[in-house]
């Protein structure tokens, strides 16, 4: 019987064993994540750990940490490379700092629907951009999803680009992120995710950007009042192993974890859509003001500059296969 335990602090993370005297040992494995307990990574994570026990029949048990509690995304990610954390999902915030080829991802206004990104990242361009990610001391295993990003902000109504000139935005960590907002005139704060409720709160920032499964699970109705469905970036998610796990694996064991990570996939892509037809309803009986109409086309020509400095920095040929794709 598989169990999930979310723990307040870091505390001890490596692969533990548990049932002595028993005629096999069970292995522990942290699966980190930054997000709220129940939040859609939580339902991947709880998904993968239901699957992989039932595939190896117990010898796995799967301890998550969720909220941050081993560190922001960039942290996990060292922590993979180190081997002080075994499992990471993570949004691709920090991960064109390991790996700038998936920095393409970023881009806003890249994909024009969930379907249309779910067939690039599961297809053969997705798999190539996790084989450029695998080559970092990494193991990708799959890409799971956040949502499409949209703008939040304590300070007034965002209805045209216009709007955003010089609030004080967290950002990703991600260079992306921040030209595209830098040229829509808003002042971006590159800031780890554990941090930003704080911010908020403090007035250190005056708003952030978000998929709703994010801004719903965070509760950031507590320090936000207005809410734009801008849909300015696809914000996919990624699921990794430490190479230390990995390399210690079976192959049969590997096939249990890529059988599990599959779970955890559907799992995290079916608590977004559930979150996306009913989070703004949610929003707005907290409180928030919801501007649900804007002008895309003014928005994409006000981040224009991030191709431009994308291409020129990196090419265009991931990105044209991407648009060609859909």
């Amino acid at each position: 019987m598989y169990r999930i335990r979310t723990l307040a602090a870091a505390g001890a993370f490596a692969i533990s064993a548990a049932f002595a005297g028993a005629a096999s040992a069970q292995t522990v494995l942290n699966f980190a994540h930054t997000t709220a307990q129940n939040s859609h990574y939580s339902m991947g994570v709880q998904a993968f750990a239901e699957k992989l026990s039932e595939l190896s029949g117990g010898k796995y048990e799967i301890r998550e940490q969720a909220a941050g509690a081993m560190g922001g995304e960039r942290d996990l990610i060292e922590g993979l490379q180190i081997g002080s954390v075994e499992l990471v999902i993570s949004s691709t915030g920090p991960l064109g700092n390991f790996v700038p080829e998936t920095l393409v991802l970023d881009l806003p206004f890249l994909f024009k629907s969930y379907d249309a990104a779910h067939a690039v990242l599961d297809g053969e361009i997705g798999q190539a951009l996790l084989d450029k990610v695998s080559e970092n001391n990494l193991v990708a295993l799959a890409w799971s999803e956040n949502g499409f990003r949209h703008v939040t902000n304590s300070d007034h109504p965002v209805k045209t680009p216009a709007d955003l000139k010089d609030l004080k935005l967290r950002t990703m960590e991600n260079q992306v992120h921040m030209e595209a907002f830098r040229a829509a005139g808003a002042s971006p704060t590159p800031m780890a995710f554990p941090e930003v409720f704080a911010a908020l709160q403090q007035k250190v920032i005056d708003g952030q950007e978000n998929p709703i499964p994010v801004i719903t699970s965070a509760k950031f109705w507590e320090v936000q009042k207005y809410l734009t469905l801008t849909g300015h970036v696809y914000s996919p998610a990624i699921i990794l192993a430490s190479p230390t796990l990995w390399d210690g694996l079976s192959d049969e064991e590997k096939g249990w974890f890529r059988e599990a990570t599959k779970a955890a996939v559907a799992a995290t892509r079916a608590k977004v859509a559930a979150d996306e037809a009913n989070g703004v309803k949610l929003l707005r009986e907290h409180g928030m003001d919801v501007t649900e109409s804007v002008d895309q086309a003014a928005f994409q020509a006000a981040v224009r500059p991030a191709y431009d400095t994308f291409v020129s920095k990196y090419g265009d040929e991931m990105l044209k296969r991407i648009q060609a794709a859909q």
